[in-house]
């Protein structure tokens, strides 16, 4: 999975909410935006009064309550903070996880006798948990809630960890590493929902890319982790094991913050919600106040609309929200296709095959790994500045580049040139993809799809994210059999980033700066359509180039 894939929750009770009673409406553009609705006709005495009698119902309250017991008091800034730490304990575990294998890699196959086809299912079969905890995620949120899905997710975190740890065979280590997925895939449909619905729009986006900034420094230190016990008597144990710590306390501070408000109301505990949002936001402003009633009337329309329809079904029927479910797909696929995972999971086993010794290699890898958690900085930044089209076509050229670097690394003539070209080639990749094609997935994802089902849009980008994850990962060892490293790399690798480069010329849409209404309209238009749009988007671009009116084009 990308290091930097991570789901974001839309904010639903605080944007224009996408209606879509019917097909023919949403077919029409025939939108309703009613969050908006709302907050131009606000009636404070309306807002007084439910506040009024909610805080009534919740005076009543008595007793332990598991869905809104916490430690923490007051609301506010500080509380905040308090939500953003958490979060990153979950981004940095999910990094975490994703590149302590990489290391283990050098020593496990060895001390457990495993043969080529069993590391890679020891590798790849990770990624296949993810694709059962992203596929029991969405309905577990909205079962169980989003504290005890964060919660069930740490406790597969612990088992599958404890199993790698002390794994005395094949089966073992398999069935802790499928485990550990789960977890993983839970978490990261669990983890930005709870964050989303928790906090105050104003800090929603900083701590989403807080979170996505961790998942690389999780990864950054899971190299770092491997090389303090790399010398160490049963090293990959520890390197296995070392997330159990960050699970744990991810664990105990689930254990004392209360569920959000929003799935409270959902589930009609309304005086629990007001309870909930008076500790961690507090209604000292009027425009908590106001939020906290868009949110309830939000949520009592969205309930009343989904009982006669299945909303998801959506995503098939309807053309405008089928077009944005292809599209986000084909960019999930194309990111995982692009030699992420293969270079992540086994970027300590391919320094080791160019002439590294293992010691050596594990703490070359923290080179790549520091790039890119450097160029994901970057990215945050030029996405909203440059346009998502603009840098993906931009960038992808480097990412390609690198592909060819790394993989005539393993053509040099001399062992030092071979170990020198590969270094080059990780940090070449490692720097263009980061701020290229890092995000992409899940920035997209949360633009495109209406407001009203950008949640089960969001799941299926973490579905199939996943599904490429494993593809990639359970094959690379054959493939580079059948293929020899150079082929993968360059042919493999770099025609699915040559195909995305292509692709994202004609058929990805600008939606940076973008209404809502203006990417709908995008998205309503066939295929065709929106090629041509974007050809002559193409062509203004050149233009511009070839009379060097540079700042038209970035």
């Amino acid at each position: 999975m990308s290091p930097i894939a991570v789901p974001v929750e839309v904010e639903r009770d605080i944007v224009p909410h996408y209606t879509g009673e019917t097909d023919d409406a949403i077919g029409d553009e025939k939108t309703n935006y009613y969050g908006y609705q709302l907050e131009a006709t606000l009636d404070e005495a309306e807002v007084t009064k439910e506040l009024d009698h909610l805080k009534e119902e919740s005076d009543k309250l008595s007793g332990f309550s598991f869905r809104t017991h916490t430690l923490f008091k007051g609301g506010g800034r500080h509380m905040t903070w308090i939500l953003g730490i958490f979060a990153s304990i979950g981004g940095f575990i999910f990094g975490m996880d994703q590149g302590v294998i990489s290391g283990a890699l050098l020593f496990v196959p060895k001390d457990l006798s495993l043969t080529t086809g069993e590391e890679s299912m020891v590798t790849g079969f990770m990624p296949l948990g993810g694709v059962l905890g992203a596929t029991i995620g969405y309905p577990l949120n909205e079962w169980l809630g989003r504290k005890l899905s964060i919660i069930i997710a740490c406790l597969f975190y612990t088992v599958g960890g404890i199993l790698q740890a002390d794994a005395q065979n094949f089966g073992m280590i398999l069935s802790g590493r499928i485990i550990l997925g789960v977890g993983l895939g839970l978490e990261c449909t669990a983890c930005p929902v709870y964050i989303s619905e928790s906090c105050t729009k104003r800090w929603r986006g900083g701590l989403v890319s807080l979170y996505q900034f961790m998942i690389c420094f999780g990864l950054f230190c899971a190299y770092i982790v491997a090389a303090i016990f790399v010398h160490a008597s049963g090293n990959w144990r520890y390197m296995l094991g070392s997330t159990l710590v960050f699970s744990s306390i991810l664990l105990i501070a689930m254990l004392t913050l209360p569920e959000t408000p929003r799935w409270l109301m959902r589930k009609g505990r309304e005086a629990q919600s007001y309870k909930v949002w008076s500790i961690v936001r507090g209604f000292d402003t009027e425009e908590e106040r106001n939020e906290f009633f868009i949110m309830r009337k939000t949520v009592e329309r969205e309930l009343e609309e989904s009982k006669n329809r299945w909303v998801i079904m959506d995503l098939v029927r309807v053309h405008r929200c089928r077009h944005a479910a292809i599209f986000g797909t084909i960019i999930a696929i194309l990111c995982q296709f692009s030699g992420i995972n293969s270079i992540n999971y086994y970027m300590a086993t391919l320094m080791h095959e160019v002439g590294f010794s293992s010691v050596h290699a594990v703490y070359s890898s923290m080179i790549g790994s520091g790039t890119l958690l450097l160029f994901t900085i970057p990215a945050i930044y030029f996405m909203d500045r440059m346009g998502r089209r603009v840098l993906w076509l931009s960038l992808l050229p480097g990412v390609l580049v690198g592909c060819f670097i790394i993989g005539f690394s393993f053509r040099a003539s001399n062992l030092h040139m071979e170990e020198g070209i590969y270094i080059w080639g990780i940090i070449t990749y490692y720097m263009f993809w980061g701020s290229g094609m890092g995000p992409y997935a899940w920035v997209l994802g949360s633009e495109i799809y209406p407001t009203y089902i950008r949640s089960e849009g969001m799941a299926l980008v973490t579905w199939w994210t996943y599904i490429g994850n494993f593809i990639t990962t359970y094959c690379f060892t054959k493939m580079k059999t059948a293929m020899t490293a150079p082929g993968i790399f360059i042919g493999f690798y770099g025609g699915f980033v040559t195909i995305a480069w292509f692709y994202a010329m004609f058929m990805m849409p600008e939606t940076k700066d973008k209404t809502l209404e203006e990417i709908d309209a995008l998205f309503s238009m066939s295929m065709p359509d929106l090629a041509r749009h974007n050809w002559e988007s193409v062509k203004q671009t050149v233009d511009d180039l070839l009379h060097f009116r540079l700042k038209q084009v970035w």
